[in-house]
């Protein structure tokens, strides 16, 4: 028996002639809000650590501040995602975009004591979810299947792109504004967001069954995990997704890496743009290979393995240069996320999609969090970063041909194929 995957009723035929997401006016929309909120959030998290570090002359206080700006997005990633499936997603992305603009013009006062600093930084960072939930379950309304993984290929590079930007110049642009001022243009851009959703975006009503039962947060996190553990193929691209957990350890070990290969601080810095480089790269590549949708489906889990096999050549002892181009290729590979994520969204029922992304997207961070807390311990026992990389690549890969395998199946079970046109 043969599944379609189902979206908004009408969108896919309707977005057939188009043949260019700059005629659909509310992803530009979403995008240029989205795009100016990447390089506030950049320029944010710089101003945070320089604003911790000038008032404690502490690394520890600052690293704990840096890791405020992304953990609490597991709490709200599991217990607020499901917001975008009891209330009108629009409605949620805005409510999200002020509460944060309220919070971070707060953190922008000069003065504010630290401990309330992170309180309101934790808070901000909670509406993170619903946000980023509710946006990408509105993606496939917006464009129709047929051009929704190209709309979230252009947000990824949109994302790695305002990271690249954020690791050259947010520095720079902190000591001459400020970290004040700093925070308060973070802030202008999320009132910016939120009024360009408003104005740019359709209303689209909540989608959920009539005469459905009212949803309680508990019922919501339970059904989507029971939705995504009973269905193999959601099981098998969550899986995909969370091998990020090993591709990541490069980043969290770059500076020790970088001394003991025997290179300056400054190559730190290339060795974390590399990767989101290759990102940008492999989006790139994979627009223009002309590949249909069906052929990058089945090339999910060998692209995993081309994402976690070269960091196999940090056991030999590399240098930074050659660490670079491992950085670099495997970058090129990790684009298979986005295909990834895309499927996992279409075959999400279109009322569950918030709550199941906000699973997703929740396991992830845990797992990036898992993977370079275990190699920093690694490294530490070990006496060797490149090894612990090394390894992790090797365990990676390994994991990712199981993944891989796993996905195949799941692909041909009983719970059907996945045809759609490209």
């Amino acid at each position: 028996m043969t599944e379609r995957i189902s979206g908004e009723p009408g969108a896919d035929s309707r977005d057939r002639g188009s043949g260019t997401l700059i005629r659909h006016s509310e992803f530009r929309t979403l995008w240029a809000a989205y795009a100016q909120s990447v390089l506030g959030d950049q320029l944010a998290r710089v101003a945070l650590s320089l604003l911790v570090f000038e008032r404690t002359e502490s690394a520890g206080w600052t690293a704990a501040t840096y890791a405020l700006t992304s953990l609490p997005a597991l709490l709200s990633g599991v217990l607020l995602s499901g917001l975008a499936d009891r209330f009108p997603r629009r409605t949620v992305m805005i409510g999200c975009d002020l509460v944060r603009a309220v919070l971070v013009g707060l953190m922008a006062l000069p003065g504010t004591p630290l401990p309330l600093l992170a309180g309101l930084l934790v808070l901000a960072q909670l509406a993170e979810a619903p946000f980023g939930a509710s946006q990408g379950a509105l993606m496939p309304a917006v464009l129709g299947e047929r051009l929704y993984e190209q709309g979230q290929r252009v947000m990824m590079i949109t994302h790695q792109a305002g990271q690249l930007i954020g690791f050259a110049v947010g520095g720079v642009l902190v000591v001459w504004l400020g970290s004040h001022v700093s925070l308060g243009l973070n802030a202008a851009t999320f009132l910016v967001s939120a009024v360009l959703i408003r104005l740019g975006v359709k209303a689209r009503p909540v989608e959920e069954p009539a005469g459905a039962p009212p949803r309680r947060m508990h019922t919501q996190v339970r059904s989507a995990a029971v939705l995504i553990w009973s269905d193999p193929r959601l099981r098998s691209l969550v899986a995909l997704g969370w091998l990020a957990g090993f591709i990541v350890l490069p980043e969290g070990l770059a500076a020790p890496f970088a001394q003991e290969a025997g290179a300056s601080a400054a190559s730190v810095g290339l060795l974390l743009a590399a990767h989101p480089a290759g990102m940008v790269l492999g989006a790139a590549l994979l627009g223009r290979a002309g590949l249909d949708v069906e052929r990058r489906r089945r090339l999910l889990g060998p692209m995993a393995v081309g994402a976690n096999l070269p960091l196999v050549v940090y056991w030999a002892g590399p240098g930074v240069g050659v660490a670079l181009l491992v950085l670099l290729v495997s970058g090129v590979f990790s684009v298979y996320q986005i295909t990834a994520g895309a499927t996992f969204v279409l075959l999400t029922p279109a009322g569950q999609r918030g709550q199941a992304l906000g699973l997703a997207r929740s396991g992830l961070t845990a797992m990036q969090g898992i993977g370079v807390a275990a190699g920093g311990l690694a490294a530490q026992l070990s006496g060797s970063s490149a090894q612990t990389i090394g390894g992790a690549g090797l365990v990676g890969t390994l994991c990712a041909v199981l993944v891989g395998v796993s996905w195949s199946r799941a692909r041909g079970t009983s719970a059907g194929t996945i045809p759609l046109s490209a």
